[in-house]
């Protein structure tokens, strides 16, 4: 029996890799004082028809909605943000004198969608969010967060494309102007974009499948429609970007999935040869309104999500080796009964002072456990057999040197623990 179609089992040999990354951002969002959520893997379907928008793929063809047995329509989430502002909303966590509020999650999100690489219908994104501030600085500090992310593992090849969907009102103008451009050729597009000329014009310009269509290249491009207000938020923007030496291109047709985004919008591209024909790794922006639509106050938002599957891939296309130490500390072989029934509470000695340590389980020779210790990089090897028992020692063997010591095993601990602190 297989798994679903569209979803991975992540193996040891690779899960730490994953456990890398993430320590990494981790730490890079501590940094940037940033504080982790958890939010439930399923909501309510409303919150995605509100948050997401129904006029978006997500909600009209990818989502895993179904009925609990109360008859209540539920749906594995299909991103984080609305999950993380219902979080911010329930618990009025407005209402703290901390603002804005600054969070970031890690999780399984879902989509039905044809698998492809770097394509998944279960998917781990890692995200930010920070909510409470319309302060063009925080746009930049989010974006600068998430290259951040990206160089700090090691990855060169990025490209950081931005751009204003602008405020209401500039939409608006832009929408209309969009509908104007389009109608014409409305016969010429698509299922999807014909509906979106009424509903979400702006969408059209996102759309996989007419990206080649000539009216593509001549469509009206939001900057020329931006007000006064929005076009002095995005020079902001731009100007703290630059401040802080991080290089972008401004994409004028740069629209984001999602009903709920305004202003700046970005997406962070790998441009490493090999990658794969889908770019993108990451993206996000600002979402002003999103709060007020699940029930909150006028608040103010912004964020980003990456997913973990494309970034493994880009450091994969960049060949980029992540420092994992796949090393034992020790590996304690035995031989007779009376040793193994001693080493038990030896290995429970140094486990308890964090050392990492295994043995035997399937009853080997003395041989096979040195191949055994190799096959798992240990760094010592500790024999105790009869003649060790006796003697109440045991022998700690360097596997790098060959270097011996025979000591007490009462004071293996203190010893081990002076050894790896030495390596």
């Amino acid at each position: 029996m297989k798994g679903p179609r569209g979803t991975q089992d992540i193996l040891p040999g690779s899960v730490e890799k994953w456990q890398y990354v993430e320590t990494v951002l981790q730490d890079i969002c501590n940094r940037y004082n940033y504080k982790e959520i958890r939010t439930p893997i399923f909501e309510h379907t409303e919150l995605f028809q509100r948050g997401v928008g129904d006029s978006t793929d997500i909600v009209q063809k990818e989502m895993y909605t179904f009925e609990d047995r109360g008859g209540r329509s539920v749906t594995l989430r299909p991103e984080g943000t609305a999950s993380v502002v219902r979080s911010f909303v329930q618990h009025k966590v407005y209402g703290s004198p901390n603002q804005p509020t600054k969070l970031f999650y890690f999780g399984p999100m879902f989509r039905y969608e044809r698998p492809q690489q770097g394509r998944m219908r279960q998917f781990v994104q890692f995200g930010v969010e920070a909510l409470g501030s319309d302060d063009p600085a925080i746009d930049a500090e989010v974006i600068a967060l998430a290259m951040n992310a990206y160089q700090e593992l090691g990855l060169t090849s990025l490209k950081l494309v931005i751009n204003s969907l602008g405020d209401k009102q500039s939409r608006n103008r832009h929408r209309e102007a969009l509908k104007q451009h389009f109608t014409p050729h409305k016969e010429e597009l698509c299922e999807d974009c014909q509906l979106r000329l009424e509903s979400n014009p702006m969408r059209i310009l996102d759309c996989k499948k007419d990206r080649d269509h000539p009216a593509m290249a001549t469509a009206p491009s939001i900057l020329d429609y931006l007000n006064n207000d929005s076009r002095e938020y995005f020079e902001t923007v731009k100007a703290v970007l630059d401040n802080m030496g991080i290089p972008y291109e401004i994409d004028p047709n740069l629209v984001r999935g999602l009903d709920y985004y305004n202003h700046t919008a970005f997406e962070i591209m790998s441009e490493s040869e090999g990658f794969g024909a889908i770019t993108t790794l990451s993206g996000g922006g600002r979402y002003n309104g999103l709060v007020e639509e699940v029930g909150g106050p006028e608040t103010a938002g912004i964020g980003f999500a990456m997913s973990i599957e494309r970034l493994l891939m880009a450091l994969e296309a960049e060949g980029i080796e992540l420092p994992i130490d796949e090393k034992l500390d020790c590996y304690l072989a035995t031989l007779g009964d009376e040793a193994k029934q001693e080493a038990a509470g030896i290995i429970y000695k140094l486990r308890q002072e964090g050392i990492q340590v295994d043995k035997d389980y399937a009853g080997k020779k003395m041989k096979a456990q040195f191949k055994a210790a190799d096959r798992l990089k240990a760094r010592y090897v500790l024999v105790l057999g009869e003649e060790e028992l006796q003697n109440n020692q045991i022998n700690v063997k360097n596997m790098e040197t060959g270097e011996q010591n025979t000591i007490a095993i009462q004071e293996v601990v203190q010893h081990m623990r002076s050894e790896l602190k030495e390596d």
